[in-house]
């Protein structure tokens, strides 16, 4: 279980994330976090990470040795594909947090990636350039990097955006194995249309937070606008969810 205890983060001059405070971010769930753009959604998991600190506030783990064992995949456009790696070599790297300084990968640790690449059915293309890839491809080769580090938290920033449907569905089905397997799993996520199938728990975030907590209770009319405001496309998009909630059909 993670704990937010009135966190606020600026960047400058610009306010990312106001005074947050959950009590619990539940262990073994599926969370979405959800919010607008610049909602302060991947700031959130950078504090998480520790990749970021907070002005004021803190993050708290249940257990103490959690965050050392968090893997963390980011924004697919933040990524240099350019790099000169093979798929192979990118997924191997899930495990150069194990190794001693100048330790070679042990043969484990090759049949480990191996086995990561077939689970996202990219075991073919363990030897392409990376940049020689698809968006979904890439994605995959990336969830199977943080699936090499036998983690007990992962952390995804949009995963799912500008991919495949095969490849979400393919990443999708792998989460809620871990899920099941007692891991907890943060997603920012930003298709609401797929946010009652995908997640246990959510978090509403819009620089402060709106609402946290069971998927059937958070995910609300109310909520959203709040949430996202009454822009004409998002209030549109709440509306029809609304409806089809109402109706039954979600």
């Amino acid at each position: 279980m993670i704990s937010v205890q009135q966190v606020t983060v600026h960047y400058d001059q610009t306010q990312a994330l106001w005074d947050i405070c959950l009590d619990k971010i539940p262990a073994g769930q599926l969370v979405g976090v959800i919010g607008p753009n610049g909602g302060g959604k991947s700031t959130f998991l950078k504090v998480l990470m520790g990749l970021i600190k907070p002005i004021s506030g803190k993050v708290c783990f249940s257990d103490p040795e959690a965050k050392k064992k968090i893997a963390y995949v980011p924004q697919k456009e933040s990524v240099d594909w350019e790099f000169p790696i093979t798929a192979f070599e990118l997924v191997l790297m899930g495990r150069y947090g194990q190794l001693r300084l100048f330790q070679r990968p042990r043969k484990a640790d090759i049949e480990a990636a191996k086995a990561a690449l077939e689970k996202v059915k990219m075991l073919s293309f363990a030897d392409r350039q990376i940049n020689q890839l698809s968006g979904g491809q890439q994605q995959r080769l990336f969830f199977a990097r943080a699936l090499m580090q036998n983690a007990d938290i992962y952390l995804l920033d949009e995963p799912f955006s500008g991919i495949d449907v095969s490849t979400e569905k393919i990443l999708m089905d792998l989460l809620k194995t871990l899920r099941d397997q007692g891991k907890t799993i943060l997603i920012v996520h930003h298709d609401l249309t797929t946010v009652r199938d995908y997640f246990d728990w959510l978090i509403l975030l819009n620089t402060r937070l709106i609402a946290s907590g069971p998927t059937q209770e958070v995910f609300q009319e109310g909520h959203l606008i709040k949430c996202f405001g009454k822009h004409p496309a998002l209030f549109e998009e709440v509306v029809k969810l609304s409806e089809r909630q109402t109706s039954g059909i979600l």
